[in-house]
């Protein structure tokens, strides 16, 4: 067979758009920039709404001392200290695979420095994944239903509409994810910006009323507080942990923003606002008194300024949530492309940036647990017990990856990977200790929603090799069908046909039973198969392979980087640089369409109920004719019987 593959003129084989895509001028840093605070830094930009409130309601009582208030807030900074900017901003965003983050990319980026990767690897990323999914209906209910909250203390009379304003506005948060966000995200920057701004000086005015609030700098208050208080430890650390929720969005966003601009807003902006805030309500409630205050970020304003902050911390919690909502899309689409999850329709909503995309499916799947949490709790202080313990849980599981990509990757020494490893996760295990303590209270929701998920991915990754395998044992192989035909060629018609395939080894069914009910074979035959590579994009030049078998049969191998939409006739076109004649109007694309059917019961219990999962998986899932974007005037689709 003669090999060859697409040859482009960028530099070092890598193509001109991937460059593009990945690597940004100078000046293109400001819009960088901008981007990076309004979509990276909206989830924990809405912590302070929450967060040391939930520490307050947690402190021993009223009677609390002023070195108590001082130690929670201890615990505050350096928890963000640690947990953000040291981990994530220092080690975690370095971590990228191709410019591209998030726990399914540092999958991709560990599993690379094995040449047989172990299972543990792909459960860790499927459970970071299926956590992900568990903290996404949990982010948008409790950003929204706390910030709307604030709307009670302007008029009191308004607290009985908190849970239909809320609800209201989440309807429109999720059907406005149809037209896209790139008009949205326009103004997410600069709504974000304020809402820092606004952060930073709410709180350094009354840290200059009340300088005394500072020596929460000191990291000995917070370890006392913990070690006087032993038995509220846990549920601190779960309410310390509401103020580091979004920091898995520096990771997750690291492909659409690169790493500088993330961490210049980070050190710049994002870091100092938050620091102020939590320290000016630290000094509120010392210089008011702690019996008096019951929600300290809204009652810290002055009384003239409220009604617009209610309104920009709504605005601001919108944006959170559409941030966490965009992820989850992206999230989806690499685990569907990675073979994790069925097939489900992708619409991407703009001609020049490809990450955004809507997803019909997800997008109702989200809306609907949004607001049946909303409903159920009632209250972000009640909604607060949920939260965290899967947020938590994607920390674990980025550490543990990281941890085998230091090891492995940047081939550090064990000692230092060991004492990397030991810190964090004595961190981040308490943290994922402390939340799931809160099982019980609320803690069980994104949990379930994990699990289901987690559940879901494992039985469709188990169901497509046990038909890869049993496809394989009735498949004929390739190479002598390919044989025995340009020895006795059957009769031959004009144009070409293309048969898709996964298997790169056996004859196509869907080949198999057009020579078999029509007797009758193209005068060029292609058989193509579809891959996705460890990477999240692949340059032009490297994305299309073909070898020759003879005269009647190719073999076109075309391969997707994971974070790409897989677009065959696009791909197929690059074909034309190898010499092949590809015309999209003379071309028939040839689909085996499998009708699965669970087999008798037998074996596990296990087995079984797997095996009718993935059946009405593979039955829901979207079209492949859509899905590779294949005109569906060109298709040919053949059915075939398989039991499982």
């Amino acid at each position: 067979m003669t090999q060859t593959n697409a040859a482009g003129g960028s530099p070092a084989g890598v193509d001109a758009s991937d460059l593009t895509s990945h690597s940004h001028s100078r000046k293109d840093l400001p819009i960088l920039l901008m981007g990076a605070l309004g979509v990276v830094y909206g989830d924990i930009g809405t912590s302070p709404i929450y967060a040391f409130r939930q520490a307050m309601n947690v402190r021993p009582g009223v009677t609390s001392s002023d070195s108590e208030i001082l130690g929670l807030l201890s615990l505050i900074v350096w928890a963000l200290t640690l947990t953000v900017a040291v981990k994530y901003v220092f080690f975690v965003t370095r971590a990228d695979n191709n410019g591209e983050g998030g726990t399914l990319s540092l999958m991709a980026l560990a599993r690379k420095t094995f040449t047989n990767p172990p299972v543990w690897i792909t459960v860790m990323g499927v459970m970071g994944a299926a956590m992900f999914f568990g903290d996404a209906i949990i982010t948008p209910a409790i950003s929204v239903l706390s910030a709307v909250e604030g709307v009670q203390l302007v008029a009191p009379g308004m607290a009985r509409w908190v849970v239909p304003i809320t609800l209201v506005i989440i309807v429109g948060v999720f059907f406005v994810q149809r037209f896209g966000t790139a008009k949205v995200s326009i103004i997410f920057g600069p709504v974000t910006g304020l809402w820092f701004l606004v952060l930073g000086f709410s709180g350094l005015v009354h840290i200059i009323a009340y300088p005394g609030v500072l020596w929460a700098l000191n990291p000995w208050l917070g370890i006392e507080f913990v070690t006087t208080h032993i038995g509220l430890a846990f549920v601190v650390f779960g309410a310390i942990f509401l103020a580091v929720t979004g920091a898995e969005a520096l990771y997750v966003d690291l492909g659409h923003f690169g790493r500088k601009p993330i961490v210049i807003v980070w050190f710049a902006l994002v870091f100092p606002c938050l620091l102020l805030n939590y320290f000016g309500q630290g000094a509120f409630v010392l210089e008011a008194g702690i019996e008096n205050v019951q929600s300290p970020f809204f009652e810290m304003q002055p009384d003239w300024a409220l009604g617009p902050f209610v309104a920009l911390a709504t605005a601001a919690t919108i944006i959170a949530s559409q941030a966490v909502i965009s992820g989850t899309y992206s999230l989806a689409q690499q685990a569907i492309a990675l073979n994790m999850l069925p097939r489900m329709m992708v619409l991407h909503t703009s001609e020049t940036q490809s990450g955004q995309i809507y997803m019909p499916q997800i997008n109702t799947m989200l809306m609907v647990g949004v607001l049946l949490l909303v409903l159920a709790f009632g209250s972000s202080s009640e909604l607060s017990h949920a939260y965290g313990i899967a947020v938590s849980g994607v920390m674990v599981m980025t550490l543990m990856l990281l941890v085998v990509v230091m090891w492995r990757n940047w081939k550090w020494h064990p000692a230092a990977v060991i004492a990397f490893g030991v810190v964090f996760a004595i961190i981040d295990g308490g943290f994922f200790i402390a939340n799931a303590a809160k099982l019980f209270q609320g803690g069980w929701v994104p949990a379930v929603v994990a699990a289901m998920v987690a559940l879901v991915m494992w039985s469709w990754m188990a169901g497509r090799q046990r038909l890869s395998e049993k496809t394989r044992r009735d498949e004929v192989p390739l190479q002598f069908l390919v044989d025995n035909l340009a020895k006795k060629k059957p009769t031959l018609v004009p144009g070409t046909a293309v048969f898709l395939t996964s298997d790169i080894e056996g004859a196509p069914t869907a080949l198999l039973h057009s020579l078999k009910h029509y007797k009758v074979l193209h005068e060029q035959n292609v058989i193509l198969t579809v891959r996705t590579s460890a990477s999240p994009r692949v340059p032009d030049d490297e994305k299309v392979t073909i070898d020759a078998y003879n005269e009647l049969f190719s073999r076109v191998v075309v391969t997707f980087g994971y974070m790409e939409s897989p677009n065959l006739p696009k791909a197929l076109a690059l074909g034309r640089k190898l010499g092949w004649k590809f015309d999209i109007m003379s071309t028939s694309f040839f689909l085996s369409r499998r009708s699965l059917k669970p087999g008798p019961k037998s074996g596990s219990p296990l087995r079984y109920w797997q095996d009718r999962l993935f059946t009405r998986l593979a039955r829901n899932a979207s079209d492949a004719t859509e899905y590779f974007h294949i005109p569906t005037g060109r298709v040919v689709e053949i059915g075939t019987q398989v039991v499982l």
